[in-house]
């Protein structure tokens, strides 16, 4: 087993602790990845279109003789109408809601991608590799006192992370926030923000007030994490800060198995 050291808000190592048995599941990139796209299939919504959209016209085609093509044509008028390459004509291919978006994956194939996820966050290696800046932190993983989960600052939260070394990171994910290239902009997706630190705890006493603003990081309950969460674009091993009491409760009930 694995040795940890648990550092207080300090940063100074106060404790130790094994890890549990869930961080060293095998690292399978592959199936964490159908994971995440099975999560993000899972939100789009279906469209399709009105089966007479651009056919609710009088137009018919003139015929051959008149020196003109035979695209349908709007009664009285010389306007051609209908057909997919005339203006308010139907499209050749439109989208269907029969058609299959969300890739489904097993439930235990899901469990195993969380808990695979879950160990690749304790691999500095693989952290790296992600693009995180973890020179200045003491421990991959990185697990702190229960009392991370009772700051309901904004102050207080960057306080501490400036002394467990991950304001550096946090501050990678504010410089490299840009703006979306395409129509996203003014489809309420203007800014694309890199992720940052994963503060995972047992219960909400503030933090997740407390965090809301920091650019990307996130917040979760050891009971929702997600394949998404830990790895998000299906890449393995994002920067996590764990709470103590959620290293327990990952020892003590057995979650994703």
């Amino acid at each position: 087993m694995r040795v940890v050291n648990v550092y207080d808000l300090e940063g100074n190592p106060v404790d130790r602790i094994e890890l549990p048995p869930i961080f060293f599941t095998p690292v399978r990139v592959d199936v964490i990845r159908r994971a995440v796209i099975s999560a993000i299939t899972a939100r789009i919504q279906p469209q399709g279109r009105d089966r007479l959209a651009g056919k609710r016209t009088t137009a018919e085609s003139w015929g051959p003789g008149y020196g003109v093509a035979r695209v349908p044509r709007i009664k009285g008028s010389s306007r051609a109408a209908f057909a997919p390459m005339t203006v308010g004509g139907f499209r050749p291919h439109p989208p269907r809601v029969e058609k299959v978006i969300h890739e489904r994956i097993n439930k235990k194939e899901r469990r195993f991608a969380i808990r695979s996820a879950i160990a690749a966050t304790a691999i500095k290696e693989l952290v790296e590799k992600r693009g995180h800046i973890v020179d200045y932190v003491p421990e991959i993983p990185l697990i702190v006192v229960n009392d991370i989960e009772e700051l309901n600052k904004t102050r207080l939260v960057r306080e501490a992370f400036k002394k467990l070394g991950l304001w550096a990171d946090v501050e990678r994910a504010k410089e490299n926030t840009r703006i979306r290239a395409g129509k996203g902009k003014r489809r309420g997706r203007r800014l694309k923000k890199p992720k940052s630190v994963l503060v995972v705890v047992a219960e909400d006493r503030g933090i997740f007030r407390g965090a809301r603003n920091l650019p990307g990081v996130d917040v979760t309950l050891v009971k929702n994490l997600n394949a998404e969460l830990l790895a998000p674009g299906g890449v393995p091993g994002r920067l996590t800060l764990w709470s103590r009491s959620a290293i327990e409760v990952l020892r003590s009930e057995n979650l994703f198995q």
